[in-house]
């Protein structure tokens, strides 16, 4: 089985486990609209739970743009989901506004003591390029050079040397002539996470978006999952692999997580047309699993979450997509 409804679209995802269930969440929207290019702006967040990743029980809809003026009344896109030592879940989103015309993406945040019913912290973005390490991205829209001012997919996580807490999020550096070249890994950081502070991204460059960033450690070796289309490989990235570019899921490697972080060899899970999108590694009791939305391109886009499948780690710390056990 998979994560899908009938009537509706379904693509990036995120997930978390409060101890006897998963909890997945996914962006949504309605295939009335007929073009899925379409379902980025009429958006709401879904929320179904799981024993075992396989089998859902859908709940409905969540969380959806806000209803008054606001930095998120026109889109809530992709998050990460938390349990704080306050006992509250976190959720940490992307908003987009009606008045920018979805163009500049901030970062909200939302809690909630069920999982399903979620209240806005604010009606302000707890996070947005301002302050001094602002200068690291591209803080405008640079209009002709990209097609928005990046900042969205939180990925909220404990801060393993302390008591505090760390945020990866997609953004863009600053100053560089490729577009294509300037796809890069935010970060800020928090004591609480209610209050945050903006840092330079811990990676730049090789490709013009690392969508979604997922942050997980496994042996002592630090993750960075992310997705990317095939039209925004750098010159240089396709130069320095020979590799033909594809649309997937693909990975940083860094022995810390605040890094420095350096680009895995290949290409993890890709393909033309892409076959999972906007991936998510998960640790089960089985081992490593990988879930993300069947996307299959625009003119055959399905838009449902395939079932889980597992993922190996070579002898040199290298992820492999993996089928029955074995390496592929």
């Amino acid at each position: 089985m998979v994560i899908a409804l009938k009537d509706q679209w379904i693509w990036d995802s995120w997930y978390a486990h409060d101890g006897a269930l998963w909890h997945g969440y996914f962006l949504k929207a309605d295939k009335s609209l007929k073009d899925p290019d379409l379902r980025h702006f009429n958006v709401s967040q879904g929320h179904a739970t799981s024993t075992d990743l396989i089998n859902w029980t859908h709940l409905g809809t969540c969380f959806a743009p806000a209803q008054e003026p606001a930095f998120d009344d026109k889109t809530t896109w992709t998050g990460s989901v938390v349990k704080g030592p306050d006992g509250l879940w976190h959720l940490f989103y992307t908003g987009t506004s009606q008045a920018e015309k979805a163009l500049y993406q901030r970062i909200g945040h939302a809690t909630s003591t069920d999982m399903h019913n979620w209240q806005r912290v604010s009606t302000e973005a707890c996070l947005d390029l301002v302050g001094a390490a602002a200068r690291h991205y591209e803080t405008d829209h640079m209009i002709g050079h990209w097609h928005d001012r990046a900042m969205r997919d939180p990925w909220v996580m404990p801060d393993p040397q302390g008591n505090g807490w760390l945020m990866y999020f997609t953004a863009r550096g600053s100053d560089i002539e490729e577009a294509n070249a300037a796809g890069a890994i935010g970060f800020a950081t928090s004591e609480d996470l209610y209050h945050w502070t903006l840092q330079p991204p811990v990676f730049v460059g090789d490709f013009g978006q690392l969508e979604v960033p997922q942050i997980f450690e496994v042996n002592g070796r630090w993750y960075c999952l992310f997705c990317t289309s095939a039209e925004h490989w750098s010159k240089n990235r396709i130069s320095k692999t020979g590799v033909t570019p594809v649309t997937g899921n693909h990975y940083l490697i860094a022995d810390d997580p605040r890094g420095p972080w350096r680009m895995a060899p290949g290409f993890l899970d890709g393909g033309l047309p892409c076959r999972r999108y906007a991936a998510r590694i998960l640790k089960t009791d089985n081992g490593l699993v990988i879930m993300g939305f069947d996307d299959n391109g625009r003119e055959d886009f399905v838009g449902e979450i395939r079932d889980p499948e597992p993922v190996l780690i070579d002898e040199e710390g290298y992820l492999q997509l993996a089928k029955n056990g074995e390496a592929v």
